[in-house]
């Protein structure tokens, strides 16, 4: 299994956050190439062969506070590091099958993924 841990998305990146489209886009970069960097730092080796075609891919959010969030919105914010994530391992995000799970809020807050053959 391959874990890759990744900051709470910022606040630009939530589907109803109304703010300007080139900042939501500045932050999709910097989240993709974070979510790209991550998944190297993981020690996954770029479009490695041993990786199956067909993932289940968990993401575990750890929300900064005890507020109430959607989940559709939450996977939603982490877009933009599935897409990193999916440049490196050379898997097409189509081909995933996504699981979503909360935890205990913790301070700053965390998305943790979780990639394993389906």
């Amino acid at each position: 299994m391959i874990r890759v841990d990744l900051p709470w998305p910022p606040r630009e990146l939530h589907p109803n956050a109304r703010v300007h489209w080139s900042k939501r886009a500045k932050a999709a970069k910097q989240c993709r190439t974070l979510g790209w960097g991550m998944t190297l730092t993981a020690g996954v080796r770029r479009n490695d062969p041993d990786i199956p075609q067909d993932l289940k891919v968990t993401a575990i959010f750890s929300p900064p506070d005890n507020r109430r969030r959607d989940v559709d919105g939450m996977l939603s914010s982490i877009k933009s590091y599935l897409d990193g994530i999916a440049d490196v391992i050379g898997v097409d995000d189509s081909k995933w099958q996504i699981a979503i799970r909360r935890e205990a809020p913790r301070k700053g807050g965390a998305v943790r993924i979780e990639l394993e053959a389906a």
